[in-house]
């Protein structure tokens, strides 16, 4: 699962990345490791996995991570293959989630591409750009389900109804998932169509240090253009952020963050963002070997988590021996918690929670 970073030239979006690239300096359990130029692999801050190394004293602790993606800049013109569009759009399209920097801070010393600053006017040129790649991947589809719904076909008919609606809302400046489907014609005809601004979104607004906490003007108005989009607004002082990684000595860093009024980097609460803007969740399995963070889709199975580990676990599920985390904390071991009766068995049905800690038994 990737998160894609997009923005305008200048907004702020490689200092996000290279911030989140250091994120090694604020903590030795959560590294950053570049596999490309572009690409990173970030470990998700969960204090949870802290607590649990404490009480399990393993020999290895291994966090959940989130894929990030710095994409190329986008330029007006990009749908139709302006400047580095294709390029852009041909990234974009392969992330799950979109993390959108705006530029939320007025500096005279660093030139916006368009003159001025003003977040609404940027994230517009890149909404635009996005739909009317949406607009022509739809255009296209409906010319080849045009034909096959005039001979009758039902099936031909629907899809047909679906795509007249998803081209009159981009036609109309809305993004795909600002429309309004049934879940039946969304599973069946829009989440098929991979279209780009289907994709769930974070605009992250760039902010300077005094705006930090608070946010400001800007970002007001960005809350108040995204209310109808199902996207989520994050208020991120990036410049700050990276001044903070420059610190080599964490209490240094720790003392920076509590000047400014906050309790921790703004880059983990990025990171977590992202994570469930991907709509994953963690469970856990916690051994003397290794205490480990595993990565599943919100509402996956007992016998899908334990795919997750092995595709033999999943094949040979029999059943699953769960622990709730707060018992865990509250009894502080594996054996009180059994004691205790706080240990269950579930089988295939379960749908497993956040923070779980489990032990799958199965046989191939």
């Amino acid at each position: 699962m990737k998160a894609g970073i997009v923005g305008l030239p200048n907004v702020g979006k490689s200092t996000l990345f290279n911030c989140l690239s250091n994120a090694k300096a604020q903590s030795a359990n959560f590294p950053f490791c570049t596999i490309e130029p572009n690409i990173g692999v970030v470990n998700v801050p969960d204090a949870r996995l802290k607590k649990l190394e404490a009480l399990v004293n393993p020999e290895k602790v291994i966090p959940a991570t989130v894929e990030i993606v710095d994409i190329a800049g986008l330029v007006k013109g990009a749908s139709k293959g302006e400047g580095l569009g294709n390029q852009f759009l041909a990234n974009i399209r392969e992330t799950d989630a979109i993390l959108h920097v705006l530029r939320c801070f007025d500096n005279d010393n660093i030139v916006h591409v368009d003159g001025s600053v003003d977040p609404i006017r940027d994230k517009e040129t890149i909404d635009i750009e996005l739909q009317l790649k949406d607009l022509d991947t739809v255009e296209k589809k409906l010319d080849k389900v045009k034909r096959a719904a005039k001979t009758g076909n039902k099936e031909a008919q629907k899809e047909e109804a679906v795509l007249l609606k998803l081209k009159e809302g981009l036609e109309a400046g809305r993004s795909v998932r600002a429309i309004e489907f049934s879940m039946d014609d969304y599973t069946d005809y829009v989440k098929p169509a991979q279209l780009i601004t289907e994709k769930p979104v974070l605009y992250v607004c760039n902010v300077d240090e005094a705006a930090a906490v608070s946010g400001n003007e800007y970002v007001n108005k960005v809350k108040a253009a995204v209310k109808d989009e199902k996207a989520e607004v994050l208020v991120l002082a990036v410049g700050t952020e990276a001044d903070i990684n420059e610190l080599d000595d964490y209490e240094e860093r720790q003392l920076f963050l509590q000047d400014i009024g906050l309790e921790e980097p703004g880059s983990a609460k990025l990171i977590r963002s992202a994570y469930k803007l991907l709509n994953q969740q963690t469970y856990f399995t916690a051994g003397v070997k290794e205490v480990r963070a595993w990565t599943i889709t919100i509402g996956s199975s007992a016998p899908q988590a334990a795919g997750v580990i092995h595709t033999d676990f999943e094949k040979g599920f029999i059943r699953a021996e769960v622990i709730g985390y707060e018992d865990y904390i509250s009894y502080g071991s594996e054996i009180k918690v059994k004691e205790a009766g706080k240990m269950r068995v579930e089988g295939k049905n379960y749908t497993v929670k956040d923070g779980d800690i489990m032990h799958f038994l199965f046989n191939v």
